[in-house]
């Protein structure tokens, strides 16, 4: 019986990884690489024009990065399998990329055939994430999401700007901007503002 060939998008500003991906995943009989791409603005023009099986997709890459790209294929086509494929990166990362419509998750050192059985998995319609980072993420969905106003405070908290400035930046009142940032360290569960940064940045909310 012949197998359905799954099309495949690669999506990677590494060449090195692109080219050895493609190489791997052509080499096996029922997978074929119909497009790449370097950016996350390409990422999402390929995948208008070729509607791939299953996108392998970087988190980081550079003109949009691989967040917003993920919604912006999964608001266009909702059944996109897509997974999240990518050195490191912190639950947040993670987090919200799967709230963007990502199906799974794979680091760039995970071994070919795991991630060869991934993308077959993603392609029948499985979910996938590592077993450690499945534990960090359950952590993290406990957790209170901040608001946009929140977040605005507390990248601004982080650049070492007080509660005048963050007002004057913000065009809100000084007591308006305590309220936002008791609320920081509460969703947080810090004990000033320095720890909220802190947890902030080990959390991967926010970059320096």
């Amino acid at each position: 019986m012949l197998t359905k060939t799954i099309r495949i998008l690669i999506a990677d500003d590494h060449p090195i990884v692109s080219q050895g991906l493609v190489a791997i995943l052509n080499d096996q009989p029922d997978m074929k690489v119909v497009a790449e791409a370097t950016n996350g603005k390409e990422a999402i023009e390929q995948f208008r024009l070729h509607q791939p099986d299953v996108t392998l997709l970087d988190l980081r890459m550079p003109q949009v990065g691989g967040v917003e790209a993920i919604a912006t294929i999964r608001s266009e086509f909702p059944n996109a399998a897509i997974i999240m494929f990518s050195i490191y990166e912190t639950d947040e990362d993670i987090y919200q990329g799967l709230r963007a419509g990502a199906k799974a998750y794979l680091l760039k050192d995970t071994p070919c055939p795991e991630i060869l059985e991934v993308i077959r998995a993603v392609n029948d319609g499985q979910r996938y994430v590592p077993a450690g980072i499945g534990t960090k993420l359950a952590a993290r969905m406990e957790r209170p999401n901040l608001s946009d106003r929140e977040f605005e405070v507390l990248k601004l908290m982080a650049q070492g700007k007080n509660n005048k400035a963050i007002s004057s930046e913000l065009s809100i009142t000084e007591n308006t901007v305590k309220f936002h940032v008791t609320n920081v360290l509460l969703k947080l569960g810090a004990s000033d503002r320095t720890h909220a940064v802190v947890n902030a940045l080990q959390q991967g909310l926010i970059k320096l």
